[in-house]
């Protein structure tokens, strides 16, 4: 993928790095990724060191390996991701106490992205981890099907504030609408763009494993990296 310009075409870039099929009441879950364009940065990185502090995550705090997920809420790959995969990242590796699960926002589809992680980052900062998972979830249940709605803007201040009253009370929502309007979550944010730009990520959802890009295609790959990473870990 050579451009990521706010337009529908990265998204549909998006989907040919991240393929899920369901047959019948069978789910196979396939974690495709195809990188377009030049990656040679990619490549050459073996390791990249990270600062997990102040992000979200699932997970046990003592888990060695940890896991991230590079997602724009408003991409529907993401979404799919969130609501098929995510489950059995956190049945094989999260609730075993493999790894930990992280998300940190690559914003690039629309304003609609920018804003809605920027919201996201107030939940967090003042409603804590849990409160966090359940309007990140929300937020991929919400978005519209309808592919027309990728480039409108339609996760408004309103919208956002809405949902977040379905599992936030009216106070707690105050607090975070005050720190989203104060930009005080912000650099949060950029953080996690800035980490975005120095991986070179291209697309959404993208998964790096300790710091390495994970380029397998399925659940048993990202075990096996998992289990690696694990190992390489415990021989520090």
């Amino acid at each position: 993928m050579t451009n990521r310009k706010k337009n529908s075409t990265a998204v549909q870039a998006s989907s040919s790095k991240f393929i899920f099929w369901v047959i019948g009441l069978i789910v196979i879950c396939i974690l495709g990724f195809i990188f377009l364009g030049n990656h040679s940065k990619q490549k050459e990185q073996t390791k990249e060191a990270i600062d997990y502090s102040g992000q979200p995550y699932l997970g046990k705090k003592s888990a060695s390996v940890s896991i991230i997920e590079f997602g724009d809420y408003k991409c529907p790959n993401c979404k799919n991701f969130a609501e098929n995969v995510v489950p059995l990242i956190e049945k094989e590796f999260v609730k075993t106490g493999k790894a930990k699960f992280y998300f940190m926002n690559d914003s690039f589809i629309n304003v609609d992205s920018t804003r809605s992680a920027k919201f996201a980052e107030a939940v967090y900062k003042e409603l804590g981890n849990d409160t966090f998972w359940k309007f990140h979830e929300l937020l991929y249940k919400k978005q519209p099907k309808d592919s027309k709605y990728e480039k409108m803007d339609i996760y408004d201040e309103a919208f956002l504030t809405s949902t977040l009253k379905e599992i936030a009370s009216e106070d707690d929502t105050k607090k975070v609408l005050d720190t989203f309007r104060a930009k005080i979550t912000d650099a949060e944010w950029q953080k996690d763009m800035d980490y975005a730009a120095k991986l070179g990520v291209s697309g959404t959802p993208t998964i790096f494993v300790n710091g390495k890009l994970f380029e397998g295609q399925t659940i048993g790959d990202l075990k096996t990296m998992v289990d690696k990473a694990a190992k390489e870990k415990n021989n520090e």
